[in-house]
């Protein structure tokens, strides 16, 4: 029983190492199986298996610990365009003071996808898609330049998208 314990933590271990700064770091066949969900997310697990040299079940159990860990998502990309959503933006936002509380607020929007703090010109950028340029003009306007902290923003509205990919592997 111990050495059957032993065994899984070390199991573990392998294939989750977490990095310095705590976040999970998987392993080289973790690694495998999410270059091959990239390439397909709906690859059946057997699949997966067969690719990587491990069972189906140990596949299941893998990517659900990197789901469970927000190592990685699965989700369904979409053409904005063709849901009915004619207007995506970049939003540079300048804060006064701390900048967790005005992100927090800004990952609350359903508009907006993406928010990264940065050095720069801008503090944080906001990656924003609206059905209309009055939807957006709304969600800048009316509620992100009302967020206390904001100074100011700078719109860049997207005029032709020519690549959208999430296939940058694990490198």
């Amino acid at each position: 029983m111990h050495s059957e314990l032993v065994a899984s933590r070390s199991a573990e271990q392998r294939d989750s190492r977490e990095s310095r700064n705590g976040t999970p770091h998987p392993d080289a066949v973790s690694l495998a199986i999410i270059e091959q969900l990239q390439e397909d997310g709906r690859r059946p697990y057997a699949a997966i298996g067969k690719a990587v040299g491990l069972s189906e079940a140990a596949v299941r159990q893998r990517v659900q610990k990197l789901l469970d860990q927000g190592v990685m998502q699965i989700v369904a990309v979409t053409d904005p365009l063709t849901v009915g959503f004619r207007r995506q933006a970049m939003v540079g936002v300048n804060v006064e003071g701390d900048l967790d509380p005005v992100a927090d607020a800004l990952t609350t929007m359903a508009e907006v996808e993406y928010v990264v703090m940065t050095a720069g010109s801008f503090d944080i950028l906001a990656e924003i898609v609206c059905e209309d340029d009055d939807h957006l003009l709304d969600v800048i306007n009316k509620r992100i330049r009302a967020l206390p902290g904001v100074r100011s923003t700078e719109s860049f509205v997207y005029l032709k998208l020519k690549k959208q990919t999430y296939m940058w592997g694990t490198r």
